[in-house]
């Protein structure tokens, strides 16, 4: 399947830019990257995907994000996070006292790519990997409410942030980790005035905006991935929590396993 660097069709009220998966559009706070397949639909689904710490969001389109997600007819979004000092790439910060509010830039480039290609509201899903993945997290926690379903790999909800009322509706959660991750282990690690959160404290928080109970409605053992899983007790959210051998990584397969987890709900 061929891309576009630009969408050349599609309805004529909406306004293009040249940005694509290689050049980024630009808005106020930032910038971001989209990929929209060849022959997409009108009304699309969406997958918003968080990079990872010391990368950008035009380094994404590749592996299951290209195959599993955009050949599959998503438009790709991938907003940029905020330059480190003296590199050309990006951070998250992921909670309180950033240089940038990273939920209201993220729901200002779904607005802008909004106007540069259809998207379905109702299909619209986030995922992210490491900081990215905390970076899911926070957008559950701050504004649930306009996203069908999440996917963090190896990121949970960073410390400080306000969990008042997080997250902020019920949500429909995958998290996903590495059991030899010690770049983000489970418990989080402290690093300097801020830290990377657990993994437990933040599935706490969703069992509990989701009044789901606390041990898993079932659990499933199967060769690459051992998941367990809270849908039954809960109330309109569902969440699963799937542990892998490997270490700090994408592990092979979570593409698949995220997009069956979206299309489920």
């Amino acid at each position: 399947m061929r891309y576009l660097a630009v969408l050349l069709f599609a309805l004529p009220s909406l306004a293009f830019a040249q940005c694509g998966p290689d050049a980024p559009c630009e808005i106020d706070g930032g910038s971001y990257h989209m990929l929209v397949p060849d022959g997409v639909s009108e009304n699309a689904p969406a997958l918003v995907f968080f990079h990872g710490h010391n990368a950008t969001g035009g380094m994404i389109f590749r592996g299951g994000i290209r195959s599993d997600f955009a050949e599959a007819g998503y438009v790709v979004i991938a907003p940029n996070g905020t330059p480190i000092e003296g590199r050309k790439t990006l951070r998250w910060a992921g909670r309180e006292g950033g240089t940038r509010d990273d939920v209201a830039f993220t729901l200002a480039v779904i607005e802008d790519a909004k106007t540069r290609v259809s998207i379905d509201p109702e299909r619209i899903y986030v995922a992210g990997f490491s900081a990215g993945g905390s970076m899911a997290w926070l957008m559950a926690c701050k504004a649930a409410a306009p996203f069908a379903g999440f996917a963090s790999i190896s990121g949970a909800l960073r410390q400080p942030n306000d969990t008042t009322n997080c997250p902020s509706a019920p949500v429909r959660f995958l998290h996903i980790h590495g059991f030899g991750d010690n770049q983000v282990p489970f418990e989080g690690r402290a690093i300097r005035d801020w830290h990377q959160g657990s993994v437990w404290d933040s599935l706490s928080l969703a069992r509990s905006a989701n009044q789901c109970r606390s041990h898993p409605d079932s659990i499933d053992i199967g060769e690459r991935f051992r998941c367990r899983m809270w849908d039954d007790s809960c109330g309109e959210g569902a969440i699963k929590f799937c542990e892998h051998d490997g270490g700090h990584g994408l592990p092979r397969g979570w593409t698949v396993m995220a997009r069956d987890w979206f299309e489920a709900g």
